[in-house]
């Protein structure tokens, strides 16, 4: 069936992409969870621009980013640090449901209710919590301002424990793209 064999395809590419150190992204995704897995010591100063640049200044913090092809490229160069993949829609909303907080005035406020959205993000017509996690999931028009407006989260260490933080994922250690997997690992840290 198509299905299968788009599978296959999919996966075909993706070990091709891995094979010339880059890697591959379903056509399909266009939003990533970023997760840094690494603490602050003996990182190479343009993985550590990189990540301050996403907002990942500690060990376990996570955001959201579009995907085009200047954050993939961040992406590969801050690779050995942190893990990414395709979240689906139960992880962003949990994540912003359990972990959200907003920034108002430069001011981590949490996000209890809609009119903390609706008086940053009103002008967006983004005006609830729901609003903004269909903003987040679809990657809409006002993607970068519900984005900005989203305090990095906080996650606790992952339940159970990461396996190997020096290996890449798919040679069965942490960092790197873990795909769909992303959700399993953010469930365990949220």
């Amino acid at each position: 069936s198509s299905g299968i064999n788009a599978e296959y395809g999919e996966i075909r590419l993706a070990r091709e992409a891995k094979a010339n150190g880059n890697f591959y992204v379903p056509a399909e995704a266009r939003l990533a969870l970023v997760i840094r897995l690494r603490g602050v010591n003996n990182i190479p100063p343009k993985p550590r621009k990189i990540m301050k640049l996403m907002r990942l200044r500690q060990i376990n913090n996570a955001v959201f980013i579009k995907l085009n092809k200047a954050s993939k490229e961040m992406l590969r160069i801050a690779e050995p640090y942190i893990t990414f993949g395709y979240p689906n829609l139960k992880t962003v909303r949990e994540l912003i449901y359990k972990r959200g907080f907003g920034k108002i005035n430069g001011q981590r406020v949490a996000i209890n209710d809609n009119t903390v959205i609706e008086q940053a993000l009103g002008k967006y017509g983004i005006v609830s919590i729901e609003d903004l996690i269909h903003e987040i999931f679809t990657v809409g028009p006002h993607f970068k301002q519900a984005n900005n407006f989203l305090w990095h989260f906080k996650l606790s260490c992952a339940k159970g424990g990461l396996k190997k933080i020096n290996n890449h994922y798919v040679e069965g250690g942490d960092f790197g793209n873990r795909e769909h997997f992303i959700n399993n690992i953010t469930r365990r840290m949220n």
